[in-house]
């Protein structure tokens, strides 16, 4: 076929391939069925966030983040909202900082200021991480400060280990609070090579995600002292997080937490020699070039119109999806967010690299 009979759009050609190179699988009702397969039908479940089954998991997880309390919420927006109105309620002051292309700000509706009335204070430019001197230079006092690790929305970029000791001193000498937004902290354990524990020793609390690197169904941990995390549960009650029942979330959350804990080198690994046989496609760059966690983004030095049609035919021709879109940064440009997984060692090497050389090949008749 030609690129002219192409008629499909990148998304049904994505879900026509035979291998997809990102992630661990579609997001079908099997993945809570898989889960329930192993478990006993007549073990009780939790009830109003309280029994064995909640209470377990979350002294489980405290313990693998190296903190006294942890607390299983529905969703990280809830849990971190939550963690940043305590500790504005313990300081007295409605302000906290964080990058301005933070979850918060940019994913939630505005729903730390309009549910808590908390002004954010946005540092450092948006393509770049927040140093040690973006904190330094506040000039207003702040009841928290907010770090993602690793920063999403710029490909996942992470600050070396020693500038978080650093922001870590320096806002315990001046009573700032230090919230960890750690949706995807498994997975940047190999990069820093720390414990989930010992980063999480330089933050006040702590966030963690199920559904992203581990593969769970949904569901969120936020982890700190006993006294936080005991008015975090009155905060979960009145966000209606306190459902009856939250043990499809928390079953999933373990069982694919304890399956896929293990393998964040592999995924690491698997995402440097992804990222470099990208960067080896002429008009593709990877952010990071060399990826610090299983996750980064692809940027293509053209037009979305003119990729989609290209990725469309790579998709029928060998049967290998990179993407189900693609975003436009620029009007000559495009990108997309690509995370390694369980997929990726079963896409066969031979046809993925094949694929990756014609691809190379068609950009070169784009990019001039």
């Amino acid at each position: 076929m030609t690129l002219e009979d192409t008629t499909l759009t990148l998304a049904d050609a994505f879900n026509q391939v035979d291998f997809i190179v990102g992630g661990h699988g579609s997001r079908q009702v099997k993945v809570l069925q898989n889960v329930l397969d192993q478990i006993d039908g007549e073990l009780f479940s939790d009830h109003y966030g309280n029994g064995p089954l909640i209470e377990e998991f979350q002294q489980q997880m405290a313990d693998v983040l190296g903190k006294e309390s942890a607390v299983f919420f529905p969703s990280g927006t809830m849990a971190q909202q939550i963690a940043l109105r305590i500790w504005c309620d313990r300081k007295g002051v409605k302000r906290v900082a964080y990058h301005p292309l933070c979850h918060l700000e940019i994913h939630e509706e505005d729903g730390l200021k309009e549910l808590h009335q908390i002004e954010s204070i946005l540092l450092a430019d948006k393509d770049r991480l927040i140093r040690l001197q973006d904190v330094q230079a506040l000039d207003q006092d702040i009841a928290c400060l907010l770090l993602e690790l690793p920063q999403r929305e710029i490909g996942g970029q992470l600050p070396a280990y020693e500038e978080l000791e650093a922001i870590s001193a320096y806002c315990r000498e001046r009573g700032i609070k230090l919230h960890l937004d750690g949706a995807r902290l498994f997975e940047i354990t190999p990069y820093y090579q720390k414990t989930p524990a010992e980063i999480c020793s330089l933050f006040d609390t702590v966030y963690v995600s199920f559904y992203k690197g581990i593969g769970g169904i949904a569901g969120a941990i936020l982890a700190g002292d006993p006294d936080v995390m005991q008015e975090s549960k009155v905060w979960k009650r009145r966000h209606g997080g306190d459902l009856i029942g939250l043990y499809p979330y928390i079953l999933s959350s373990q069982y694919y937490f304890n399956e896929r804990i293990g393998k964040m080198e592999l995924y690491y690994e698997q995402a440097q020699e992804l990222a470099s046989l990208l960067n080896a496609c002429h008009g593709i760059q990877t952010l990071p070039e060399v990826p610090v966690s299983n996750m980064f983004h692809v940027h293509f030095a053209l037009a979305a119109a003119e990729v989609e049609p290209i990725l469309v035919q790579m998709a029928q021709q060998y049967g290998i999806g990179l993407t189900s879109y693609l975003n436009k940064t620029s009007g000559n440009s495009c990108a997309f967010e690509l995370s390694t997984g369980d997929r990726y060692e079963k896409v066969p090497q031979d046809k993925l690299r094949a694929a990756l050389e014609w691809l190379d090949e068609e950009l070169r008749k784009q990019v001039r």
